[in-house]
């Protein structure tokens, strides 16, 4: 069988996402099927070099995987030409800076959400991978879950009217089929559990709301919203 190397440099795969989800199900999961089946009939195959700040971590990854490569040094990583794709699944607050390192030195980007702790920030990126020419792209899967999918539903056919956010929660509020029973769903992220990696669970639920989604400010009451059609 005809095999075409892909180098791939994966930081962050000491913690549990890059670990379990794109490490172990996914880089050697494809690795172990005998790579990607291209149109010529030839495979690519992934061959990654593990890079995080605890090299024992690493070291032990590495050698339960059977993982030749492993590094502490994220530049001298990128600085190797034969590989040519940047993972990056670190804590998202250290993402940014690594990010336009790799852009930087030409390599195709690939990231786990969300892609910065700003917006600002991560249209910078955007714009940077863009202006290189590189491939770049986000973790996504939550926008095509089945309950998603029928979240845009019910939000597109008007079922739950208005949609507020706020910073401190987000509420999707609609009608039990009785119409003056409001408040039949409710989701939401309260401050207490807020964390950085939650913002990446909140986008997808604004990009299924779209253009629904309208902002409210201020006040300390849950906000009371009635369906058009309830009564008062």
């Amino acid at each position: 069988m005809n095999e075409k190397r892909i180098g791939i440099i994966m930081n962050g795969v000491t913690g549990r996402m890059g670990l379990n989800q794109h490490l172990v199900r996914s880089i050697l999961a494809i690795r172990k099927q005998g790579g990607v089946a291209l149109a010529d009939g030839s495979h690519l195959v992934p061959d990654p070099i593990l890079v995080g700040r605890n090299s024992a971590k690493l070291e032990q990854i590495a050698k339960e995987h059977g993982i030749a490569r492993w590094t502490t040094d994220l530049r001298g990583a990128l600085a190797n030409p034969d590989d040519v794709l940047y993972f990056d699944a670190q804590l998202t607050t250290l993402r940014a800076p690594s990010v336009e390192a790799a852009i930087a030195a030409g390599k195709h980007v690939y990231c786990e959400k969300p892609l910065a702790v700003d917006s600002a920030v991560a249209l910078r990126l955007a714009a940077q991978a863009k202006a290189a020419g590189v491939k770049h792209g986000v973790v996504q899967d939550k926008l095509f879950l089945p309950g998603m999918r029928k979240l845009k539903r019910l939000v597109d056919s008007g079922f739950f009217g208005r949609i507020f956010f706020r910073s401190r929660r987000v509420r999707l509020l609609g009608l039990r089929r009785r119409l003056a029973t409001c408040a039949a769903t409710l989701l939401e992220l309260s401050q207490a559990r807020r964390r950085w990696h939650h913002h990446g669970h909140v986008l997808p639920l604004a990009l299924c709301t779209g253009p629904h989604l309208r902002s409210r400010a201020g006040g300390t009451v849950p906000w009371r919203h009635h369906h058009p059609r309830a009564s008062r």
